[in-house]
């Protein structure tokens, strides 16, 4: 059950319920991968040092991840339309502070409040379509937009940063990101209806500190572990993401009213959402997140050339995920992330081979078919997030699915990272053949975890069992 705010003058409810949350999401994704195309020139109008880039780097994911799931549990309770109007507003204030940043530190700051404020926008985008689009072949098509947004973004964000870039430097990007979110804030606060859920809990105080905690603990490990993972800050810090997510487990499990009730773990459809979303980081935004910098480094291609190649992939990912509604409903969401993964695996390894006399145009085969398996995997999830889940609990579904999705993508991103340039040595001669022979590996490493996961949601049952929710 929900409760509804009066109708908004303007928009009609559905239109604004799809059209407001793809639009954040599409800014959200294009805003988390804008910086892979203007990274040289923001590192160096920063000075930022060695440690510093690094966190440049992964400062947005570290906010993304450490708050989608409060922030789904946060909207489902206290009203989505409000949250979704905090998120874009926070969006706006911390693209100013990235776009006036003096230094590398303030930068590194307004980066992950973007992530927090875009867990917000991600986590309420969902939950909006989710409770607009009860059932059915409308749900299947809103939440195929919605999936289809991601792949968009990541394609367009490089592209247009790049073209941001080139007119007027890499702070551009940030002014033009303070716009567009403030224009989201007005147009949500205006036709967006406002849904909860009917039974408003308490706040689970010790299951947010902890989850928020743990999970910031755990990135910033993953983080400082590209530069060493025997360190004693990365040991320490691994320890104590543990010890913090032992704690919201334990605290889930004895608390009255949850953040996340781990009852649905024994949903099968829920279990399939967070582990497919979990590889889906690993196993795909990893190896796709670098390899834009390959083709920079190896191949010599400039960021905006490198970007529009890529751009092949995240293409096609939008395409896929957009027409995924139009499959017979005899295939379902389970066999469909499985021919999702399938597909991303058997890119990667069409992509295999590359080397610095290679043409951009050898990789475009093994783009294509990822695309096509990557948007198939992002619509089904999407999809997947709001079925597994109490009708008032969608956001917190998306969260949870984001959330182990962007703790894969950090995971992800430092695995291929660590293979890619494990033979690359500083001055050499043959970087780019060490670059592109570690490449290679990082590519089967990444088909292989994919492989995995569709094996993995080939077998899970559907069989819905039904645990006592609270």
């Amino acid at each position: 059950m929900v409760t509804l705010a009066s109708p908004r003058a303007g928009l009609s409810t559905n239109a604004a319920a799809l059209v407001l949350p793809a639009a954040a999401t599409l800014l959200a994704l294009m805003n988390y991968s804008a910086l892979l195309a203007v990274l040289t020139d923001t590192l160096a109008g920063l000075h930022a040092g060695a440690s510093a880039q690094i966190w440049v780097m992964g400062s947005i994911s570290l906010g993304l991840a450490a708050a989608l799931l409060a922030a789904g549990s946060l909207a489902d309770d206290h009203g989505r339309r409000r949250l979704f109007v905090i998120g874009a507003a926070l969006l706006a204030l911390s693209s100013a502070a990235c776009a006036a940043a003096p230094n590398a530190g303030v930068f590194i700051a307004g980066r992950v409040v973007q992530g927090a404020a875009s867990a917000a926008l991600l986590t309420t985008g969902l939950g909006i379509i989710g409770h607009s689009f009860p059932t059915g072949h409308e749900r299947a098509r809103a939440t195929g937009l919605w999936g289809a947004m991601l792949g968009l973004g990541i394609a367009l964000g490089p592209i247009i940063a790049a073209g941001l870039g080139e007119l007027g430097g890499w702070r551009l990007w940030y002014w033009a990101t303070l716009a567009a979110s403030a224009l989201l804030a007005v147009a949500g606060a205006a036709w967006l209806e406002e849904s909860r859920a009917d039974r408003r809990r308490g706040l689970d105080l010790a299951g947010l500190v902890t989850m928020t905690a743990g999970v910031a603990a755990l990135l910033s490990a993953i983080t400082l572990g590209r530069t060493g993972w025997t360190r004693p800050a990365v040991v320490v810090l691994f320890a104590v993401s543990a010890l913090l997510l032992a704690a919201f487990v334990l605290a889930q499990a004895r608390g009255r009213e949850p953040m996340l009730d781990l009852a649905l773990f024994r949903r099968p459809l829920f279990l399939l959402s967070a582990v497919g979303a979990l590889v889906t980081g690993l196993a795909v935004i990893g190896i796709m997140s670098y390899l834009a910098t390959v083709m920079d480094l190896a191949l010599g291609l400039t960021p905006l050339t490198a970007s529009l190649v890529l751009g092949i992939w995240s293409g096609t990912s939008f395409v896929a995920a957009l027409r995924a509604h139009r499959l017979p409903a005899r295939f379902s969401s389970r066999h469909l992330l499985a021919t999702g993964l399938l597909l991303s695996a058997l890119g990667d390894l069409a992509m295999l081979g590359l080397s610095p006399d290679a043409h951009w145009w050898r990789l475009v085969p093994g783009l294509f078919v990822a695309g096509v398996g990557s948007g198939l995997a992002n619509a089904m999830l999407a999809r997947l997030a709001v079925e597994s889940v109490p009708a008032d609990r969608a956001s917190m579904g998306s969260g949870a699915g984001s959330t182990a999705r962007y703790i894969g993508a950090s995971f992800g991103v430092a695995i291929v990272v660590t293979i890619a340039t494990s033979g690359v040595h500083a001055h050499t001669a043959d970087t780019a053949r060490a670059l592109t022979h570690g490449t290679n590996l990082a590519l089967l490493v990444s088909a292989a975890l994919a492989l995995a996961g569709a094996a993995l949601a080939a077998v899970i049952r559907e069989r819905e069992v039904r645990p006592a929710l609270r």
